[in-house]
């Protein structure tokens, strides 16, 4: 067992100071992300609103996701990464405290789009960061933690979440994470200050930056994430309703069954990666891996009588976001260091800003139409899709060597 746990260590060896702390800030501002994951609740059980609404207020959130991607991505390139992400956690903090007073369709819909887009704008800024601060070699197990970080505050999020919703109502869910955005603003100003951090990335970006519009193989790559991320938003929208409206399952029993994602990414995915790195496998082909098990994952839907098939579909799902996530991350940042990278990770960013766009809503919409049954088909059909896209840019990439 003390091997074993060594090994576990060992894994996070080489990893500059500025990504640990990178990761904290990370970790406390995520651990306050509680409202996120009850959205679709909070807007059916406690305002009322039909699915239909609910849908569109989840589209209002792509909107600020994507237009707060391109905007980061602006800012990191004109700004900075440091006072990017400084201003986004800091009105993000304010956001939240005062949008818990709104409670009507149209202002929902435009406080949500605020929200997010402040909020979103620290997205591809830290993914700037995260390549100042990282050795070239270092780069996707430090993206790795970054995400352990993400998942460690979303295990604890979802579960304290449902106890406080249980406890005094969704309004706590708002002081939460306006405080945690607020402490992890000032985390940032104590630990990453330009005057107190030091960026150890000492590779050269070219003379003359491709614009990451005009990079074909990037942006066949960023549609098939974005229609991975139309399948996986599922989690967050649809799946919440059908635990509770199908499954039957308590907001406290959905919270644990959420926070089981998170915790097992921290236990599980960077000894997961460094494995996969040590084989050298493909970045693309573990990104269609990770794909593959997400999509199988609404198999376990269909599967009737045991609650555990639960557990087991959100265990697929994970361990498909675990291997996808990571490595789709290093394929970006390689592919940035053509261009300017405020830029690369701002359209990356923005892939998964549609799926927000797209996914909840479509997804909203079909089981209201549809229901449950032949949304989860349609997702696999989407899934398929995603994957024959990503084999034709692995085909490309493999062809160019790039």
């Amino acid at each position: 067992m003390k091997k074993l746990f060594t090994s576990y260590l060992d894994t996070f060896k080489g990893l500059s100071k500025e990504i640990w702390w990178l990761a904290l800030i990370t970790l406390v501002n995520r651990a306050g992300a509680m409202v996120i994951p009850f959205l679709s609740l909070y807007l059916r059980d406690d305002l009322g609103f039909s699915l239909s609404s609910v849908g569109w207020v989840m589209t209002c959130f792509g909107f600020g996701s994507l237009f707060g991607s391109w905007l980061g991505g602006i800012l990191s390139d004109k700004l900075g990464y440091y006072k990017t992400i400084l201003l986004s956690l800091i009105a993000t903090g304010i956001g939240f405290l005062g949008l818990q007073f709104i409670t009507s369709f149209w202002a929902v819909c435009l406080g949500f789009f605020a929200l997010i887009t402040v909020a979103d704008m620290s997205r591809p800024a830290f993914f700037v960061a995260l390549s100042a601060y990282s050795k070239p070699e270092n780069k996707t197990r430090s993206l790795t933690l970054i995400r352990l970080a993400i998942n460690l505050g979303f295990s604890a999020g979802p579960a304290l979440g449902g106890i406080i919703i249980a406890s005094i109502g969704y309004y706590g869910l708002f002081l939460a994470d306006g405080i945690t955005c607020i402490l992890a603003g000032f985390l940032l100003i104590q630990t990453l200050n330009p005057k107190k951090a030091k960026e150890v990335d000492q590779e050269q970006l070219v003379e003359n930056p491709l614009a990451p519009h005009k990079d074909g193989l990037y942006v066949i790559f960023l549609i098939a994430l974005a229609l991975f991320g139309v399948v996986f938003v599922q989690y967050f929208s649809t799946v919440p309703v059908y635990y509770k409206e199908v499954r039957l399952l308590t907001e406290s029993q959905i919270g644990l069954l959420l926070g089981m994602n998170g915790l097992m990414i921290f236990v599980f995915e960077m000894p997961l990666i460094a494995y996969m790195e040590r084989r050298g496998w493909n970045l693309i082909g573990n990104v269609i891996g990770g794909l593959l098990l997400t999509g199988l994952s609404f198999l376990f839907f269909y599967i009737e009588g045991w609650p555990g098939v639960l557990v087991l579909g959100m265990a697929t799902a994970t361990l498909g976001e675990m291997v996808a996530f990571p490595f789709g991350n290093a394929f970006a940042l390689r592919r940035a260091k053509l261009g300017r990278q405020g830029a690369y990770m701002g359209l990356y960013s923005m892939s998964f800003s549609l799926a927000h766009i797209f996914g909840h809503n479509s997804g909203m919409q079909l089981v209201n139409s549809l229901g449950y049954n032949l949304t989860w088909a349609i997702m696999g059909l989407i899934t398929l899709l995603a994957l024959a896209l990503l084999f034709y840019v692995k085909r490309r990439a493999n062809t160019l060597k790039i």
